[in-house]
Parts: structure tokens; C-alpha cells; sequence
């Protein structure tokens, strides 16, 4: 079996971290880490370091943060450290052809769907948008498409009526971790084989926008409990009340005729409120008022009023 490698890096925020870290605790040797550059973040306004790059600097691991990855002086720093396969997951820009097939095993990604389901920007989102009940992660071959490379290794996760995105986001990220390990394994002991995808299956995940989570109580109970849970911690579903803005979390759909018209307020206690909608109801336990941190509702209505009968809209 060929002996350790030497692995370059590209990664940028959480999801990225357990996968970094089993590298660096692994047999393999990472000798270089490519980031996103440092960004301004909250209110005020401070400069922040991705994820991937504090955790590269605490192991002492060179880490690159270029503005492009495009031109000849990136790709003489990579070739530089004479890497014999690159790992990418959540990296956020589009590879060069010429980088990709840089390495002598080439460039492997760890991307958040069972491909070719799900390519593109959002697919841990989008799969609970649209109600999957499994989803996984998939090492592949890289190539310079969309996601588009041969399928090395496939692993499968169920979805539960309670993930959000960001729960989902933390498994599959630990799951995506085991599955590159194994998948560097047999890539050594040449039991790999690489997989087209089937382009009659794919489907792409765009990238979200605020203006999604704007609820259309129209809908069922079902898909809103789908979509508030895709969309928790961003960038959050929400409705109007008077001119103000209720973000809305941890959904449960309560089956029923609906008599009222969909969106009505129809009870708030320490239970949750409960929100008519299209078919059945909806039960939402906390809630995020304007200009006020997330909070159960029971810690809401203590402090305002939710009035009974009056619509979201």
C-alpha cells in the first residue's frame, strides 16, 4: 500500500473542521491549508478568521488565504508542496482544470448530498426544504464542472422530523469525515473504482436567499415544517404581524380541519403557538420577535402580547 501522503487543504467554515481534523490526526502528512480570506462579521464590524484557518494555525500548518485561485503564482505555491492529493469540501470557489489534475491522485471533494442529487450551493438545505427523509454525503473525483465528478464513495444518513439544517449540517460534516478517511484507504490500496454520475438523476441546489423563508401560510403544514426546519439558523422562515417581523423555529404539524383562514393565530400558551395553515396546523415552539434573540414562546408572550385570532401574513 502507498505510504502517507501529502495533502493540501481547501476548506473555509465549520463543516469543513471535523474533516481537517481527522486529516491532521490521520497517517497522512497535510502540508498546506487554503482558505477563504479573513471577513468583517456582526455589528461591529470585526475581522474575523474562517474556521479551517485557526484550527491549520494551531497544528502549525502553512495556511493560504489567495484572492484568486486563477493565476500562475497560486498555482506554483501549490506544486511547491508536491502534493499527492488535494481535499476540498466547502471551499467556495470553483477550481481551475489545471489544479484540479495537479496531484498524482488528484482532487477529492466531500460534498453534502448523495450525488448527483443535489449539486451546487445548498444541498443539506435543500434536501429538508423539499422533505427527503435520507440524505448522506459523497466522496468524489473532482472535475471541473459542478459537482459533476465520478462518485468514489457514498454514505447514507436518515433525516429525522427534528434535523435543521444546522443539525444535519454537524452530522453529515462528522459523517463526511469517517467516509474520506475510508475512501483515502482504499484509494491507496487501489479498491476504489470511480463511478459516473447519472446525469437523467441529477438535480442542483441553489443558493438560499432571505426572501424564501417569507411564509406562505397558503401552504401546507407539512411543507412549512420542512421549510422552517431548511431554513434554521439561515436565513430563517418568518411572517408579519402589524408591520413586524416573527422569525419561526422548532415547527411540529398538528393534523386537523382547518376552519380558519390560513396564517390565523388560533392559540399561544406555554405549548407553542399555533398557526392555521393550507391543510392542518401548525405548531411553532419558539420564536424570534423583531429586534429580540431567539426564544421559546412560552418566554414570549410573557413579555407581549401574540393576539388570538389575528393573522400572520
Amino acid at each position: 500500500m502507498t505510504s502517507s501522503l501529502r495533502i493540501v487543504f481547501m476548506g473555509t467554515p465549520l463543516f469543513a473542521l471535523p474533516t481537517l481534523q481527522a486529516l491532521l490526526d490521520g497517517p497522512d502528512n497535510v502540508v498546506g491549508v487554503v482558505c477563504r480570506t479573513d471577513s468583517v462579521q456582526g455589528r461591529g464590524r470585526k475581522c474575523c478568521s474562517p474556521p479551517v484557518k485557526t484550527l491549520a494555525e494551531q497544528a502549525g500548518i502553512p495556511v493560504f488565504q489567495p484572492e484568486s485561485i486563477r493565476n500562475d503564482e497560486f498555482f506554483e505555491i501549490i506544486q511547491t508542496l508536491q502534493p499527492d492529493m488535494m481535499v476540498v469540501i466547502a471551499y467556495g470557489k470553483i477550481l481551475p482544470g489545471r489544479l484540479l489534475r495537479l496531484p498524482r491522485f488528484g482532487t477529492i471533494n466531500v460534498h453534502g448530498s448523495l450525488l448527483p442529487k443535489y449539486r451546487g450551493a445548498a444541498p443539506i438545505q435543500r434536501a429538508l426544504i423539499n422533505g427527503e427523509k435520507e440524505t448522506g454525503v459523497t466522496i468524489m473525483q473532482m472535475d471541473e464542472g459542478i459537482d459533476t465528478g465520478d462518485i468514489l464513495l457514498p454514505a447514507r444518513l436518515p433525516i429525522t422530523d427534528d434535523d435543521t439544517s444546522g443539525s444535519l449540517s454537524s452530522k453529515l460534516a462528522q459523517l463526511g469525515s469517517e467516509a474520506l478517511l475510508e475512501a483515502i484507504v482504499r484509494l491507496k490500496q487501489g479498491h476504489l473504482p470511480a463511478i459516473k454520475q447519472d446525469e437523467a438523476q441529477a438535480t442542483y441546489a441553489a443558493m438560499l436567499d432571505k426572501e424564501l423563508g417569507h411564509i406562505d401560510w397558503n401552504r401546507s403544514a407539512r411543507e412549512l415544517h420542512c421549510l422552517i426546519r431548511g431554513l434554521d439558523p439561515w436565513p430563517s422562515a418568518y411572517g408579519f404581524i402589524d408591520g413586524k417581523r416573527f422569525r419561526f423555529f422548532q415547527p411540529h404539524v398538528v393534523l386537523g380541519k382547518v376552519n380558519e383562514l390560513p396564517g390565523t393565530i388560533c392559540r399561544a400558551d406555554c405549548n407553542g403557538i399555533l398557526v392555521a395553515t393550507g391543510k392542518d396546523y401548525l405548531l411553532i415552539r419558539e420564536i424570534q420577535p423583531e429586534g429580540k434573540k431567539r426564544m421559546c414562546v412560552q418566554a414570549c408572550i410573557c413579555g407581549m402580547q401574540l393576539p388570538i385570532g389575528q393573522q400572520f401574513t
